[in-house]
């Protein structure tokens, strides 16, 4: 029986193989990769990548779950329209999504942007939130690679098409095998990066992922952080898994959110780049199953929300006391 109904809801039985759907949502084709059945399971992929990126774990997570990973708009098998490519607006897609497939409740297993996007669901939505994963996940600093800072000033999108060369394509490899001969943090990353851009053949996809990445990073680095907010996450179980080289989003990132969000547990990837579930992806199941078994869905209500909004002390955001201080002098 097939797992997505004729109604376009997940039916009880489970599905076997992983299998890619689309659902068109607001007039927009979304497009999810949906195996298993069991306790929902969401896997939000980064930023230029898609659901493909967790094909080396997502068939052993269906073994005791209902697997969705979708393809957030803009990316992958999505439709890439002139549209909102905010975090908020990602976060948005998953809900109306998940509202068609019928599901309710669900952890989020979030990966780069993913995380971000995760984190933010879990704000707009913490009724519908029972977990956290974070993996590599942005939003916890102005740190960030510095190819994707230089990626958010004018003439990107150009850059990025000059890149689908032939010559640029065979240059790039001898780079990329260069760095991983010298062992660099970047050298280890480079060929999903790579994988990225290959992800990006036309016009119409490099402009989406500009927008997208224009949404959460400039030329100075990260703009959008969680961190003021994480107090709002008391009682929501939260894993925390980096890779100790990330080239992408620094580990340092993953030691600031395990200190503001109390009670996180964190999983360091001795060795790996900011995919841990490529390098080692038998050692990320087994923790996310373990974390999955030891933790309850978190509780939430109306009452506990407005208590905490009323009591938080957000911790202070790195850069923000210089920014204010800028801001003070150019008010005087």
């Amino acid at each position: 029986m097939d797992q997505i109904g004729s109604r376009g809801r997940l039916s009880s039985v489970p599905l076997r193989r992983v299998e890619l759907h689309r659902r068109v949502v607001h007039g927009y084709r979304r497009a999810f990769r949906v195996a298993g059945a069991g306790p929902p399971l969401v896997l939000l992929h980064g930023i230029g990548d898609s659901s493909v990126t967790w094909e080396p774990v997502l068939t052993d997570l269906a073994r005791n779950h209902l697997v969705i990973a979708p393809d957030l708009l803009g990316h992958g098998d999505s439709d890439k329209p002139r549209a909102d490519y905010s975090v908020a607006g990602f976060a948005n897609g998953v809900r109306d999504l998940l509202g068609v497939l019928g599901v309710n409740r669900v952890t989020l297993v979030g990966h780069s942007l993913g995380g971000g996007v995760a984190m933010q669901f879990a704000y707009q939505f913490p009724e519908r939130t029972e977990r956290l994963v974070l993996v590599g996940s942005g939003g916890a600093g102005p740190e960030v690679n510095p190819a994707l800072r230089l990626l958010t000033l004018p003439g990107a999108q150009a850059a990025l098409s000059l890149l689908r060369m032939p010559t640029a394509r065979w240059q790039m490899r001898a780079v990329v095998a260069g760095l991983r001969l010298l062992d660099t943090a970047l050298g280890q990353d480079a060929p999903d990066l790579l994988r990225a851009v290959d992800a990006l053949p036309d016009a119409t996809s490099r402009a989406a992922f500009i927008r997208s990445l224009r949404a959460v990073v400039d030329w100075r680095g990260q703009v959008i952080t969680m961190l003021d907010r994480c107090y709002l996450a008391a009682g929501m179980p939260t894993m925390l898994v980096w890779g100790s080289r990330d080239a992408v989003v620094p580990v340092e990132h993953a030691h600031r959110t395990h200190a503001a969000m109390p009670g996180s547990r964190l999983e360091i990837f001795d060795g790996a780049g900011h995919f841990p579930f490529h390098t080692d992806p038998e050692r990320f199941v087994t923790l996310l199953e373990d974390f999955l078994t030891s933790t309850r869905p978190a509780t939430w209500s109306v009452e506990q929300w407005r208590q905490q909004l009323r009591a938080g002390r957000p911790p202070e955001v790195p850069g923000q006391a210089v920014d204010d201080a800028a801001a003070e002098r150019n008010a005087t």
